[in-house]
């Protein structure tokens, strides 16, 4: 169970916050009561995974303090310069009261998937196949500099993971890490949220609302879906990536920034490009390093492995007793597209958890649409009173003669591995291959 050391001086607003985390399955430890400056010295952190305090005591959290667990600050006053402090003194999420409980839950499960872990891979990615291997290589190598990164992949496959990644493993991670889905912003007020913009409630002359590229000076700004940026946006972008210049509105003066810029999309932004939708000159400022993400299905049998990981965190987190997966389940997960990838599968489990009534999860629990069948070249689809098992059978005996096995492999979204364990269990033999004939000698 995710242990939580709660930090709060007032004690009505402690009771509050230790009751809504642990009625949402939270384990929570209470700093002692009328926590000061040096209420945390000392204190031992090694089985807390998450702390969760008052804003104003940051200052007080040493670098060591963050360097071990994660950070989530509740602001009880809702002042916008104290959040952007915060996030620039190490904080790892911001909450401003009022705020709804799964606004908090959400809050500390991010901060548990930010937290560097030493198990698995980047932020305890799990995966094993040659692709994540791959990508968990450029990650290492690309994560300690300042190359501006773009990242690509279909929906769901954990684009903002890989983000979060690389600014965890970069020379600023005590820095804030500020995202932004271009997707979710309406377009006439995507450019105020990162540009800034006058304050027109100020009384006398307009303050300045700081935009995101502000409150990212010194640390890392992730901009998701970036094909769906305006294009007068992206010009002005551009002008800054090029200058390392923020003008701010009412001032003919300019400012050196510092910020490194990651972004993502699951569009093909060449093809936007050419539709003239994207801008040619700002696309090769952000593909300087491109990190492609594979999508669930060329991962092999890291489906089962990822499967696992969800269970234990779902079963853990709505208190709920599955001790794994029928071999059907398993089966219908290794023989499913995914086209919603891991995101898709995190909901089948834990829709399957929520149901389960103990013991194992069966495959009509996950409930898998295999309508979408996984071979597309001859757009066969098997029937819906064709089981898995015999849909297997049919498919590689009709194309083991023509697909060598990693072919096989690659188009029912499995491992050569399984390939051969599911031969053996259903008695199917590999053909032998023809006998090449004496190899020709070349002058």
């Amino acid at each position: 169970m995710t242990q939580v050391l709660l930090v709060e001086t007032d004690s009505t607003r402690r009771a509050a916050l230790n009751s809504l985390l642990q009625s949402n399955g939270f384990s929570v430890v209470e700093a002692s009561a009328g926590t000061d400056s040096g209420a945390l010295e000392g204190l031992e952190l090694s089985g807390i995974d998450c702390i969760v305090a008052t804003a104003d005591l940051l200052p007080t959290f040493g670098h060591d303090v963050l360097d071990q667990v994660p950070v989530v600050l509740v602001d009880h006053v809702g002042d916008a310069r104290q959040a952007v402090a915060a996030m620039k003194g190490g904080a790892t999420d911001y909450v401003v009261a009022p705020f709804e409980a799964d606004e908090l839950v959400a809050a500390v499960e991010r901060a548990q998937i930010d937290a560097p872990r030493s198990a698995g891979g980047p932020l305890n990615m799990v995966g094993e196949s040659k692709p994540m291997l791959i990508l968990f290589e450029l990650i290492a190598k690309v994560a300690p500099t300042d190359s501006t990164v773009l990242i690509e992949g279909e929906s769901g496959t954990g684009k903002e993971l890989v983000a979060r990644a690389l600014h965890a493993a970069s020379t600023r991670r005590h820095a804030p890490l500020i995202t932004l889905n271009c997707a979710t912003i309406p377009a006439p007020l995507i450019e105020s949220e990162l540009f800034g913009h006058p304050d027109s409630s100020a009384k006398a002359r307009p303050a300045l609302q700081r935009g995101l590229l502000d409150a990212a000076d010194g640390g890392t700004l992730f901009l998701d879906e970036i094909g769906e940026l305006p294009l007068e946006v992206q010009a002005r972008l551009l002008r800054i990536l090029q200058d390392g210049e923020l003008r701010e509105y009412g001032t003919t003066a300019a400012r050196r920034i510092n910020v490194r810029l990651i972004t993502a999309t699951h569009r093909d932004l060449r093809q936007l490009m050419a539709t003239g939708q994207f801008r040619d000159d700002l696309y090769y400022r952000l593909n300087v390093v491109n990190l492609p993400i594979p999508p669930l299905r060329h991962r092999g049998d890291d489906v089962l492995r990822l499967a696992e990981a969800i269970l234990n965190r779902t079963a853990e987190r709505l208190s709920k007793s599955c001790s794994g997966f029928t071999d059907s389940a398993k089966e219908a997960m290794l023989a499913c597209r995914w086209p919603g990838n891991v995101r898709e599968l995190e909901n089948a489990i834990e829709r399957a958890v929520i149901l389960c009534d103990g013991g194992e999860i069966k495959s009509e629990l996950l409930a898998i649409d295999l309508a979408p069948s996984p071979v597309t070249e001859d757009n066969e689809a098997a029937s819906d009173h064709t089981s898995l098992e015999d849909y297997f059978v049919k498919f590689v005996t009709k194309h083991q003669d023509q697909l060598t096995e990693t072919e096989l492999a690659s188009k029912l979204g499995i491992s050569r591995k399984s390939l051969w364990e599911r031969r053996q269990r259903l008695n199917i033999p590999r053909k032998k291959t023809r006998k090449r004939g004496p190899r020709r000698n070349t002058p």
